[in-house]
């Protein structure tokens, strides 16, 4: 594994963390609680936001306005069966969502949960590390490379993995802040 594919697999990584933090409730509006939900439209299973226009109207109101009435009893059924645990209020034009403020429990509960979460994306980062310098003693041993080169790429991918071991410790950071100022 060359150094480039290293970095793009850790890019991926941290991309696939953004989109789990995301989409994780912390009590403030964010259109991307609703990524997950996939609505029955016309005999399609499609993402909410392919029905009809998603809004984050204050910090705790989500507002859905599907593109039809269809849309509409479609977009309501699919928050009502999903997980959020949250009951749309339709007045005809558009779906209201009120994120209640969570406890203080609730939020270090969260806490550990992001914390978990950023601990096993790290390994996945370390994993890739593995894997490129495994190749690059491979590639050594096959004679490929001089030791000298050996050790530059050891340097180098334990730096692009310091790199993004902090780009992940920022992530959850800000996550935390998140959960905690709610």
């Amino acid at each position: 594994m060359s150094q480039a594919a290293a970095e793009d697999k850790m890019k991926n990584v941290i991309m696939r963390l953004g989109q789990e933090l995301a989409s994780m409730r912390t009590g403030r509006a964010n259109v991307a609680l609703l990524d997950g939900i996939k609505v029955d439209y016309y005999g399609s299973m499609l993402p909410i936001s392919q029905v009809g226009n998603v809004s984050a109207s204050d910090g705790r109101t989500l507002e859905i306005k599907p593109w039809d009435a269809e849309g509409m009893k479609a977009v309501e059924q699919a928050i009502l069966k999903s997980d959020l645990g949250l009951t749309p209020m339709n007045d005809g034009k558009l779906l209201r969502l009120s994120l209640p403020a969570p406890t203080m429990e609730r939020r270090k509960e969260l806490t550990k949960i992001i914390h978990k979460i950023a601990e096993e994306f790290r390994v996945q980062v370390r994993n890739i590390r593995r894997d490129a310098v495994e190749e690059a003693k491979k590639q050594e041993k096959d004679k490929k490379i001089s030791q000298d080169d050996l050790k530059r790429s050891e340097q180098e991918i334990q730096k692009l993995t310091d790199h993004y071991v902090k780009s992940i410790d920022t992530l959850l950071a800000t996550k935390e802040k998140e959960i905690l100022e709610v």
